[in-house]
């Protein structure tokens, strides 16, 4: 099986900016988020790794920090954090979909 490095960049992104979000704000809020989405998206990258057609892990966490960033960018208008987020919650969702589309290799 391949490693799902794509995944594990994004869920190091994710942690990341919980991180900074915290050390710049001072908010727990970002810091628990960040980590707990991170986490998941870790985990869907691991899930990936082991079966490549299970990725509902993976699109529930890309795609909820897609609508709540999303939304967040579009209440600010700032492009960092909320809509970078947005941005790379977005491709890894499309992403995520298109490795349903391709056909199943064993």
């Amino acid at each position: 099986m391949a490693v799902d490095w794509i995944g594990f960049i994004y869920a190091a992104l994710v942690s990341t900016g919980g991180i900074i979000g915290y050390m710049k704000a001072g908010s727990v809020t970002s810091l628990a988020a960040g980590f707990l989405f991170g986490l998941l998206a870790a985990v869907g990258a691991y899930l990936i790794s082991q079966n490549p057609r299970n990725v509902w892990l993976s699109i529930g966490t890309s795609g909820t920090l897609a609508v709540v960033m999303g939304l967040r960018f579009l209440n600010s208008g700032k492009f960092m954090p909320a809509g970078f987020m947005t941005l790379a919650s977005g491709l890894m969702l499309l992403r995520i979909i298109l490795m349903l589309k391709r056909p199943h290799q064993s």
